[in-house]
């Protein structure tokens, strides 16, 4: 009987330990890569680290053409006076008020809690009553449909008034004066959140946020630019003008930006008839009234939502001028 050579058995244990050691590696690498799968699935969806890569919502502007730094932009030929702004309305809705003084100062506040997704943020601005005026609160509103966002009405300075342009819907961030009515509305477009697939995505760097009742988050900050965070902290704007709520004058001094003028060649929507409604509603408090709070309104936001006009559709830019105090066409 032949005897194995020792070096033979050695040899031959090495290779089974091998082949043991590679099956039990390949059994258990899909069962790794699994826990990790679910682990992520697990995860919440803000969990990275903030102003990473671009921000999402620069989606909120309109594509726009030729840029200003390169052409010269179109001169002012209604100005009467110097520090007046242009009239307003070959981007921005009919004016709806008018008064002779400027308004107040915007306000501080907090944010109430938004009330579920899909909800969208309408800042508080003062608006002209029969005792002068008086702050219409923050709400979030149910919006009239699917991707709809809120470009804020504005203060203007013209002609020796002041003239309202109040706000619309669209499907992309619109000129509203500059103001930086905070929670996202820093003056230039919306960072406040932005529309995929359906669902809205709200930045929690902006808003109010639980996330046990919003689930769609994420957490971008621009950087040094200037807002109102959900506690109400002001922290200046790109103007560096200290609250202001009007343009022009004394207020703000800035022009439409090539997306935002191309916004106003989109089909847009006017405030619901819900939204004139809260409007109207506080005309008649009497805490709400500058000459009465001394700028700091009684009721500056509230916390039930404004519900939806679904008879508000968007309409094309080519019809004729309409009421944006209700369901009417819209112009340009």
């Amino acid at each position: 009987m032949n005897r194995i050579p020792r070096f033979a058995i050695a040899l031959s244990i090495t290779i089974a330990a091998a082949l043991c050691v590679s099956v039990i590696h390949r059994g258990a690498t899909p069962s790794a890569f699994a826990a990790v799968a679910a682990a992520q699935d697990q995860a919440p969806p803000d969990q990275g680290q903030p102003d990473q890569g671009p921000d999402p919502a620069a989606g909120n502007m309109a594509p726009s053409g030729p840029s200003y730094t390169t052409e010269a932009p179109p001169p002012d030929q209604s100005a009467e006076q110097p520090g007046q702004a242009p009239d307003d309305s070959g981007y921005a809705e009919m004016p709806t008020e008018q008064a002779t003084e400027p308004p107040p100062p915007l306000p501080d506040y907090d944010q109430p809690p938004a009330p579920g997704d899909g909800y969208i943020w309408t800042p508080g601005y003062w608006a002209w009553g029969a005792d002068g005026y008086y702050w219409v609160p923050g709400a979030w509103v149910e919006p009239p449909y699917t991707a709809a966002l809120w470009t804020p009405g504005y203060w203007g300075f013209y002609g020796g008034r002041y003239l309202f342009y109040p706000g619309h819907w669209g499907l992309h961030i619109g000129f509203y004066g500059g103001i930086n009515y905070g929670f996202g509305y820093i003056g230039l477009g919306y960072e406040g959140g932005y529309w995929n697939g359906g669902h809205f995505f709200y930045n929690r760097a902006y808003n109010n946020i639980n996330v046990r009742v919003v689930h769609n988050t994420y957490t971008y900050h621009a950087g040094n630019r200037g807002s109102y965070n959900h506690g109400g902290n002001y922290n200046g704007d790109r103007n560096n003008n200290p609250r202001p709520s009007y343009r022009g004058g004394s207020g703000v001094q800035t022009r439409p930006q090539p997306a935002e003028r191309q916004a106003a060649h989109e089909p847009t929507a006017p405030r619901m008839s819900t939204q004139v409604q809260h409007a109207q509603t506080y005309s008649t408090v009497h805490g709400q009234y500058a000459s009465q709070n001394h700028g700091r309104p009684a009721t500056p936001a509230v916390s039930r939502p404004i519900p939806a006009d679904r008879g508000s559709r968007p309409s094309s830019s080519s019809q004729s001028h309409g009421n944006s105090g209700g369901n009417g066409g819209h112009h340009r």
